[in-house]
């Protein structure tokens, strides 16, 4: 994908994809059943993580609200509880899935321009809109993938001592 002309878009996209990565690079290394061990009271586990934020994240704010992505809307929680992954769904599936989410979610970003309208609002979810632009769901996927991050932070540091940032 080209990047967008807008300085902002580039500026927002840019602190997105940190997250994105810091994802990705906080579970490099671990093994499949280490992905899938909760470590937390609560019982999410890596695994779960990713895959709630490829499908309740970038699919549903990107591809749902910002362009109206029909299929997407009808499907919505037909895949059941987006936090369970299924034991015979592979690793790498999940990984995927997420990868190929984000791409999408930035074919998006860089067609659409940061004032632009939501396509639609899921209003039994969240009653009134409280994100309006493609900018406002920006920050707030940003906001959500940080914040995950730093859950993904605790649950490898959990599983086996390794620190995504380490101060000297």
């Amino acid at each position: 994908m080209t990047a967008s002309p807008d300085p902002e878009i580039r500026t927002l996209l840019s602190f997105l994809h940190g997250q994105r990565r810091h994802v990705l690079g906080i579970l490099d290394g671990l093994d499949p059943d280490a992905l899938r061990r909760p470590v937390l009271p609560s019982g999410w586990n890596c695994l779960g993580l990713v895959q709630h934020l490829a499908l309740d994240v970038e699919r549903f704010w990107f591809r749902a609200v910002v362009v109206g992505e029909e299929e997407v809307i009808n499907a919505l929680g037909d895949e059941g509880d987006a936090w369970q992954v299924g034991p015979e769904v592979q690793a790498a599936e999940v990984l995927d899935r997420y990868r190929t989410e984000t791409d999408l979610a930035d074919g998006i970003i860089g067609a659409t321009v940061v004032d632009a309208p939501l396509a639609w609002w899921p209003h039994d979810l969240f009653g009134e809109p409280h994100l309006h632009t493609l900018r406002d769901v920006l920050l707030h996927v940003i906001t959500e993938t940080a914040c995950h991050a730093g859950h993904l932070d605790a649950a490898r540091e959990l599983l086996d001592g390794r620190r995504w940032m380490v101060l000297s």
